[in-house]
């Protein structure tokens, strides 16, 4: 499965030039499995969430449509304030071969007022290279240019297998257009890698509806189908069923069952009984808190694993102790070689990061020119070792040391907090 080593995203609202993870050809960090984003509000999180939902909508609906979606509100507003140069983003992913990762280049701009693809690239090294730069295998300059065929065995940029293309419509990525196309095996990889991207705004208002009844695969991206899908996998696989229902009422406390029920108009309940009451309790009187448990339990059961899956704040709603019993079940998710998602998480609960190490966060902030950058905790002064101490990261964000210098005070709160631990 694909796996996300690092994106370069310039002159995207608050992003001048941001880095994360692997941005240079065999060079550099490689993103972890997990990586979790915090940050004050405005800091930037999310914008990164809403970054990889525009490259997802620009391949599924096209760069007009993804530009103006009522969050975005238009190019204008998503390019950065005073920059007259396009957005601009590299992604590098490995897909079967770790020493030959794709790097996707894609750059938009306006065209007579109207946003449009203005260049599109990806570059891989030769088959059987593992040093060396990487050539190209799709050039395009304003949707003109080159795309060459063949597989991971092929010659890379040899002309001879070149062709020259125009493409007709510069609002769709040409991705879209030549990954369905089976001679370009790595162009198909790479729209299927992004076209099974799942960015979650779960929002429980839009779990208590009543959606018609009828089995579903996915969880949209608010949740509003976690019925649908729960009588997907009661029909398809019942032991995840059962496994997902009893991971969730061990966690809720008093939740004895959850049952998928039609009602005589078509419509699909969630029967929760809970200890104590006679009469069950449906998903219109249901805590935000039960109904998140239940969508998070539903997206890391699924049985054909998104290979990347962002979150943004998921302890909303969540009481403490469910935060970190959260943290510790996305983690150990996306570290299972059973199920290789990658999880992209903001947030903004020290609790959430607790049970964290310091190489998978990122803090976030904006500088004296209102440009978000991200540092790696682990690359900030003291963190390795108070961490080794045995002081959570929690407890670090609690005593502001992720925001300056440790100085006497913050190390009093720091020894404080290792003595007594944080107050909860």
């Amino acid at each position: 499965m694909a796996r996300l080593l690092g994106i370069r995203i310039r002159n995207y609202r608050s992003f001048a030039d941001l880095k994360l993870g692997q941005v240079k050809y065999a060079q550099g960090e490689q993103l972890p499995r997990f990586a979790c984003f915090i940050g004050p509000n405005g800091s930037g999180k999310s914008t990164l969430l809403d970054a990889f939902g525009f490259v997802s909508d620009c391949l599924l609906e096209g760069v007009e449509a993804a530009c103006d979606k009522p969050a975005r509100g238009g190019f204008e507003r998503l390019r950065r304030q005073g920059v007259k140069a396009p957005i601009m983003f590299e992604i590098f992913f490995e897909h079967e071969d770790a020493a030959r990762p794709i790097v996707y280049e894609l750059h938009i701009d306006l065209i007579e007022g109207v946003p449009k693809v203005v260049k599109e690239t990806l570059r891989q090294r030769r088959s059987g290279e593992t040093v060396g730069k990487p050539y190209y295998f799709l050039k395009l300059d304003r949707g003109r240019g080159k795309v060459w065929a063949g597989d991971y065995v092929g010659s890379g940029s040899d002309d001879t297998k070149a062709d020259r293309v125009t493409l007709a419509d510069l609002n769709r990525l040409s991705i879209a257009t030549h990954g369905n196309l089976a001679e370009h095996p790595r162009i198909v990889a790479l729209r299927g890698y992004i076209e099974q991207w799942y960015l979650s705004y779960f929002i429980p208002d839009a779990a208590r509806e009543l959606p018609p009844a009828g089995a579903q695969k996915w969880l949209d991206r608010k949740g509003s189908n976690v019925g649908n899908v729960l009588q997907y996998f009661q029909r398809t696989y019942p032991d995840k069923f059962d496994a997902l229902i009893v991971q969730v009422t061990r966690a809720i406390p008093g939740l004895k069952k959850i049952t998928p029920e039609v009602s005589t108009d078509k419509r699909l309940l969630l029967r929760f009984d809970d200890a104590g009451y006679h009469d069950p309790f449906y998903q219109q009187s249901m805590s935000d808190g039960t109904l998140k448990m239940l969508a998070y339990a539903v997206l890391l059961a699924d049985p054909q694993p998104r290979p990347f899956v962002g979150i943004e704040e998921p302890e909303n709603g969540l009481y403490l102790e469910l935060i970190e019993h959260l943290a510790r079940q996305l983690v150990s998710h996306a570290s299972s070689d059973k199920a290789p998602t990658q999880i992209l998480v903001t947030t903004h609960s020290p609790y959430f990061v607790d049970p964290l190490k310091p190489e998978q966060v990122w803090r976030m902030r904006k500088d004296e020119r209102g440009q978000a950058t991200a540092t790696r905790l682990v690359d900030l002064p003291g963190v390795r070792e108070f961490t080794d101490q045995g002081i959570p990261l929690g407890a670090q964000w609690y005593s502001n040391h992720f925001g300056q210098d440790v100085g006497a005070r913050g190390k009093a709160k720091l020894a404080s907090s290792k003595r007594r631990g944080r107050p909860r």
